[in-house]
C-alpha cells in the first residue's frame, strides 16, 4: 500500500485531521487535500500514481531534427569518420543553419540506443601537454602499419603540423627507408613551406643515437637549419598528436575497401587527408578544423625568430628535503633550496629558463638560469 492510500483512509475511516497526518508522516497538506479530492470524484482510480511529465514540451526536438541527427550519424559511421555528439554538431550547422546542443544531441542518441554511456574517463586537466605556438613550428612524424587487400603488410608514413593538426603529408610504402623519410618530408615542405622543427620517435629511419652515428633525415635538417627532436625512448606519448592521427586515420581506413596496390591507398589517404583538414572539426582545436586554425597564424620556419617569452607565476612548498619542483620542456626540474627553508612558503617567477624564487614577504632565497640537460638544478658553492 502506498502512503497515499494510507493517509486517505486514516482520514476517512479513523477520522484523524488532515493536518496532523500531513505533520507526522512529513508530507504537503495541500497534496494530501488534493489526493482527497481526487478519490471523491474518481474513487480508487483517483489515488493511483500519476506521471509528473508534462503534457506538452514546448522545448523539445522537432521529430524531423531528431531523424537530421539519426540520418547524419549513420553516413559519418558508413564513411568511416568520428560520428560523436560535437562532429554530428558541426555537419547539421552547416547543412541546416541551426544545431541542437552537444548535450541535447547525445541524449536523443542515447535514449535511441545508439550509444552506451562510458564510466567517466580520465580528467583533460590531468593531462600534461604541449602545442606549439605557431603553425610550422614544429612537425611530428611517424610510421604505421597497415595491410593491403591480399593481406600483403606496408607501412604509411604521416607528417603532422603539432599546432594546427594539419595533416601535411601521408605516403604508403612497403617499408618506410631512411631515403623515403627524406622524400617525403621534402613533399610535405612543397606544400607548406619548411617547419622550425621536426619531432619523432627513436626508430631507426628517424634517429642514429643508438648506432652512434646520424641517419639521413638528421642530415638533412641540418643543412636546411631545422631542429631535430626525438622522444625519450619508451614514451610515445611525447608523440602523441601523430600517434593518434594514426587512429583516426586506420579507422577511416578500414571502412573503405581494401587497396590492391600502394597506388590505390595513396588515393584513399589523399581523400582523407582532404576530409580531415578541411571538414573534421577537432576537439582540441576548439571546433574547429585544423585548415582554419593553421590559416589563422603566420608560419613559423627554419631560423625564425624564438617565440614570445613564457611568463610564469606558481606559488608552493619547499619539501622536507629542501627542493621544489617545477616543469620546464615537459619534463620535472628539482632545484635546490638547502635544507634550512624546508616547509617555507614560496613565489616562483619564472620567465622560460630563467627563474628566480622568493618567500611570501619579498625575500629572494635563489636566481638560476634552468640547465635543461639537468633533472636536479644544484645550488653553486
Amino acid at each position: 500500500m502506498d502512503v497515499g492510500r494510507y493517509l486517505v483512509e486514516a482520514h476517512l475511516r479513523e477520522g484523524r485531521p488532515i493536518a496532523e497526518l500531513a505533520r507526522v508522516h512529513g508530507v504537503h497538506r495541500s497534496w494530501l487535500y488534493k489526493l482527497l479530492g481526487r478519490y471523491r470524484r474518481e474513487g480508487e482510480a483517483g489515488l493511483v500514481p500519476r506521471s509528473r511529465r508534462p503534457r506538452r514540451s514546448p522545448g523539445a526536438m522537432a521529430p524531423e531534427v531528431d531523424e537530421a541527427i539519426v540520418r547524419v550519424r549513420a553516413r559519418l559511421l558508413e564513411e568511416g569518420f568520428d560520428a560523436g555528439a560535437l562532429t554530428i554538431q558541426w555537419h547539421l550547422e552547416r547543412e541546416r543553419g541551426a544545431s541542437p546542443s552537444t548535450s541535447s544531441i547525445w541524449r536523443l542518441l542515447r535514449r535511441r540506443g545508439l550509444v552506451i554511456p562510458e564510466p567517466r574517463k580520465r580528467p583533460h586537466s590531468s593531462f600534461i601537454r604541449f602545442e606549439a605556438e605557431l603553425p610550422n613550428q614544429l612537425w611530428q612524424t611517424d610510421a604505421t602499419h597497415w595491410e593491403l587487400a591480399d593481406s600483403k603488410p606496408c607501412e604509411i608514413l604521416n607528417y603532422l603540423d603539432d599546432h594546427s593538426r594539419v595533416c601535411l603529408g601521408s605516403v604508403p610504402h612497403p617499408t618506410v627507408k631512411a631515403a623515403d623519410v627524406v622524400v617525403d618530408f621534402h613533399q610535405a615542405a612543397s606544400r607548406a613551406g619548411y617547419p622550425a622543427a621536426l619531432l619523432s620517435d627513436n626508430g631507426a629511419v628517424f634517429s642514429g643515437a643508438s648506432r652512434n652515428g646520424k641517419v639521413l633525415i638528421e642530415l638533412e635538417l641540418e643543412r636546411l637549419g631545422i631542429a631535430g627532436k626525438h622522444s625519450r625512448p619508451y614514451h610515445p606519448q611525447t608523440c602523441g598528436k601523430v600517434e593518434r592521427f594514426h587512429q583516426t586515420q586506420k579507422r577511416w581506413l578500414a571502412k573503405q575497401p581494401a587497396a590492391a596496390s600502394l597506388e590505390e591507398l595513396q588515393s584513399q589517404l589523399d581523400r582523407f587527408r582532404f576530409h580531415y583538414n578541411l571538414h573534421r572539426p577537432h576537439r582540441a582545436l576548439g571546433r574547429k578544423t585544423p585548415q582554419e586554425v593553421w590559416d589563422a597564424k603566420v608560419k613559423a620556419g627554419p631560423g625564425a625568430a624564438a617565440p614570445p617569452v613564457h611568463y610564469r607565476v606558481r606559488y608552493d612548498t619547499v619539501d622536507r628535503l629542501g627542493k621544489v619542483t617545477l616543469r620546464y620542456d615537459s619534463k620535472l626540474r628539482h632545484i635546490g633550496l638547502g635544507a634550512r627553508h624546508r616547509g617555507k612558503a614560496i613565489v616562483l617567477f619564472v620567465a622560460d629558463r630563467e627563474v628566480r624564487i622568493v618567500t611570501e614577504d619579498g625575500e629572494l632565497l635563489r636566481q638560476l638560469t634552468l640547465d635543461p640537460t639537468r633533472d636536479y638544478q644544484r645550488q653553486s658553492a
